[in-house]
C-alpha cells in the first residue's frame, strides 16, 4: 500500500490483515482480466459469491446478520482495494453494502433483516438502490416523481429511476417513492414483481465494468411487509448516501495509488534525451503532487473512520472527504495519462480506464459542486441551494 506517512501503523492488526487479504485476492482474481471486462462492457458476476465469501459485502454491519462485522477502517480498506482494481468493482460492493444492506439494517423490521441481510452478505442476492430519477439529479426530494399509494395491505408503485448501479442484475431494489401525503418512503421490491423492468444503459465510456440501468415501475404491487417501517422522509435515503460516500472517500485513494504507481514506474523506465523521464523536474513535480494528495487523503479517511466508529461522524465531514479525495484521484489519473504519453490512451495501461471511471465517481453520490455547497452551508449557516 502506498503509505508515505506510515498511516498503516495507526491501523489495528485485524485491519491490516483485512487489507492484505483483499489485495491478494483481487490481484489474483480480478486484476489480470479487468481490462478485458472493461473493454467488453461486462461486469464479472462470477465474482459476486466470492466477494461474499471474502466478507466484502456490507462488511461493517453486525456479524449477527451474516456480515463480517469489521471496523469502519477495515471496511474502508476493502473499498480502497476494490477501487485500486476498478471503480466498477467498488461501486458494486458500495451499492450492495451501503445502499441496500444498510437501509434494511437501519430502517427495516427484524423479519426483513433476518430474511435479506445474510443472503445479501453472502452474494446470494444482489440489490440495487432506486433514488435518482431522470429529472432528479442533485435534487432527489424536490424532483421525485415516483409515487406509492396504499391499496389495502399492498402499495402500488409507479415511476422511473435512472443511473442505477446493479439494476439489471439485481434480485431486489430499494425503491424510494412519495406517498399520497408527499412523504418519502422506502420499499424492498423484488425485481421479478409484475410491472418492474430494468433495461440496461449501454454505450457508456465510464464504469464499463459495472451494470448501470433504468428502473421502470408500472403498477408494481408490493406488500406492506416489504415497506421499510423505519424510513419516513428524505432523511432516510440521504443517510444511506452518507454511508456510500464514506466508502467512496476510501475507494478513490486506491485508484490514486494505482495511477501514481504506474506513472512513477513508467517514468523511471522510459528514457528521453538520454536519461530517465523521471529525472525531469516537471515529471517529479507531478509525482510529488500525486503523492501529497494521496497522503493527505489517507490521513483524512483514517480520522473519518475513527469518528464513525465512535458515533461522532457528521455527514458534512463525509462530504469534505468525498469531495476532496475524488477530485485528487481524478486529477492524478489525468496527470498519469499525460505522463504516459501516447501509451496513456491504451488499455494496456490502467490510467485511461481509471480516469474515465473517476469522471463518473466525481459526479455521482453528490457532485463536487453540491458537496462544496454542503460545506458552504455548514460554514455559514446559509443554504445556496
Amino acid at each position: 500500500m502506498l503509505d508515505f506517512y506510515r498511516v498503516q501503523e495507526l491501523f489495528t492488526e485485524e485491519e491490516r490483515a483485512v487489507q492484505q487479504a483483499a489485495r491478494r485476492f483481487l490481484e489474483a482474481e480480478a486484476l489480470p482480466q479487468i481490462r478485458t471486462w472493461w473493454e467488453a462492457g461486462t461486469f464479472p458476476t462470477h465474482l459476486i459469491p466470492k466477494f461474499g465469501a471474502m466478507g466484502f459485502l456490507g462488511a461493517n454491519l453486525p456479524a449477527e446478520y451474516g456480515a463480517a462485522g469489521v471496523s469502519s477502517a477495515a471496511y474502508g480498506l476493502i473499498m480502497y482495494e476494490l477501487e485500486r482494481i476498478d471503480s466498477g468493482l467498488r461501486s458494486f460492493a458500495s451499492v450492495q453494502g451501503a445502499l441496500v444492506m444498510y437501509p434494511i439494517f437501519a430502517y427495516g423490521s427484524e423479519e426483513q433483516k433476518r430474511e435479506f441481510l445474510p443472503r445479501l452478505a453472502a452474494g446470494e442476492l444482489v440489490g440495487a438502490f432506486g433514488l435518482t430519477e431522470p429529472d432528479g439529479g442533485s435534487d432527489p426530494g424536490g424532483n421525485m416523481k415516483t409515487r406509492a399509494h396504499r391499496d389495502g395491505d399492498h402499495w402500488v408503485l409507479n415511476g422511473t429511476k435512472m443511473w442505477i448501479t446493479n439494476g439489471s442484475i439485481a434480485d431486489l431494489a430499494i425503491v424510494w417513492a412519495k406517498d399520497e401525503a408527499g412523504v418519502v418512503r422506502g420499499f424492498i421490491v423484488p425485481t421479478d414483481t409484475p410491472g418492474f423492468s430494468a433495461p440496461e444503459i449501454k454505450s457508456k465510456m465510464s464504469l464499463r465494468a459495472s451494470v448501470t440501468s433504468e428502473l421502470v415501475l408500472e403498477e408494481v404491487r408490493v406488500p406492506d411487509a416489504l415497506r421499510l417501517p423505519g424510513a419516513e422522509g428524505l432523511k432516510a435515503p440521504l443517510s444511506c448516501l452518507t454511508q456510500a460516500r464514506y466508502g467512496i472517500a476510501w475507494g478513490v485513494l486506491g485508484a490514486l495509488e494505482a495511477v501514481y504507481t504506474e506513472a512513477r514506474d513508467f517514468a523511471l523506465s522510459r528514457r528521453t534525451f538520454g536519461e530517465p523521464l523521471a529525472k525531469k523536474q516537471l515529471v517529479q513535480a507531478k509525482l510529488a503532487g500525486m503523492l501529497a494528495d494521496h497522503t493527505k487523503g489517507l490521513l483524512l479517511v483514517w480520522r473519518l473512520a475513527r469518528l464513525k466508529d465512535a458515533g461522532k461522524l457528521h455527514h458534512t465531514q463525509v462530504s469534505l472527504a468525498k469531495r476532496d479525495n475524488t477530485y485528487a484521484a481524478l486529477k492524478a489519473a489525468r496527470l498519469a495519462r499525460d505522463l504516459l504519453g501516447a501509451n496513456g490512451i491504451t488499455l494496456e495501461y490502467h490510467a485511461i480506464r481509471h480516469m474515465l471511471n473517476l469522471e463518473t465517481v466525481y459526479t455521482y453520490e453528490g457532485t463536487h459542486d453540491v458537496h462544496t455547497l454542503i460545506l458552504g452551508r455548514e460554514i455559514t449557516g446559509l443554504a445556496a441551494f
